[in-house]
């Protein structure tokens, strides 16, 4: 598989380039950025043989099988819906789209083209993820009582890209989007916003740059996300589940290759179980590939992208802030 690559993003090294070494047959064959001396330079530094001078051409390049999508969220759908025109299959960057409207329309620009969408949830194509979903699948904890999930990180540059609201910024987007999809993950059904609030910018009462919400799910439980970039809770990644059998408590579901913890009590007894391994990254784009093969199925098509995008934009009205444009 040829992959080109959309931007010479912070995140493509780890996410992609790296993640193709450990990969049989895959090639990062391209790239393309608003600059082409940064793709040049990107390009040289990670042995990418081709260099186009726009995304239309990086598009359009008959050589390549997949675009990846790792632009600023507001960019997501515009061209996840070029590289599907074009015949090509799409890995895109985490948040989807800007909202679940965007979403939609990728959904159905996607549905009978053959081609594999993915967005990007590195997490849930490892072991851990697949471990956490089977115990609530599998009915270990009883019926389902609460789930919390949070994703709390410090970005104290308020300048950044992730903080703009006309590229879809915001914490919920950003770092609340895990957040959101792990409490959808871990859910017996969909979940219903109750309330939500939000702490924003001085300069942009529209961004959030934290966000905490509280929902209902199918069957009486309630639901709790935290997220924020910018908080008294600087660093928060975890999930925890109580159900009428006993608990479930992850400490760092995202990043799993790195300190972690997953720990389950049942009926009084307690057990933890050790994940690691390759990094999450790499057991994406493995099933990426697979997916495109027809031998995985895709854990995170479009149609989960709009449930998880129609709950941000639930989130968002119920915190009384718009929906990212």
């Amino acid at each position: 598989m040829r992959i080109g690559v959309l931007g010479a993003a912070r995140i493509a090294p780890a996410a992609l380039v790296r993640a193709a070494g450990a990969v049989g047959g895959v090639e990062v064959a391209a790239v393309a950025a608003r600059d082409r001396g940064r793709a040049a330079t990107f390009a040289r530094r990670h042995g990418i043989a081709t260099v186009h001078g726009s995304y239309e051409d990086l598009v359009a390049d008959p050589s390549l099988d997949a675009v990846y999508v790792p632009l600023p969220n507001g960019l997501h759908a515009q061209w996840t819906l070029a590289a599907i025109a074009a015949g090509k299959h799409v890995l895109c960057e985490k948040p989807f789209t800007s909202n679940a409207a965007q979403a939609a329309r990728v959904r159905d620009a996607a549905a009978g083209t053959g081609l594999v969408v993915m967005e990007a949830f590195h997490y849930r194509y490892h072991p851990l993820a697949r471990r956490m979903a089977g115990a609530i699948r599998e009915g270990e904890l009883g019926a389902i009582e609460r789930v919390e999930t949070s994703m709390c990180f410090p970005l104290p540059r308020f300048g950044d890209i992730r903080y703009q609201y006309e590229l879809a910024g915001g914490a919920l987007m950003d770092a609340g989007c895990y957040a959101v999809h792990c409490l959808r993950m871990l859910s017996p059904g969909e979940p219903t916003v109750t309330s939500a609030t939000a702490r924003t910018l001085h300069r942009d009462p529209r961004v959030d740059r934290a966000m905490t919400a509280e929902l209902v799910l199918p069957g009486g439980g309630t639901g709790r996300i935290q997220a924020s970039m910018w908080s008294s809770t600087l660093l928060r990644i975890r999930a925890r589940v109580v159900g009428t059998r006993g608990t479930m408590s992850v400490f760092n579901y995202a990043t799993p290759q790195l300190p972690s913890r997953f720990s389950l009590t049942v009926d009084g007894r307690r057990r933890q179980e050790r994940f690691g391994g390759e990094p999450t990254y790499v057991h994406q784009l493995r099933a990426f590939v697979a997916a495109v093969d027809g031998k995985h199925t895709n854990l995170t098509p479009p149609d989960d992208s709009v449930a998880t995008m129609s709950l941000i934009d639930a989130i968002y009205e119920a915190a009384g802030l718009p929906p990212r444009p």
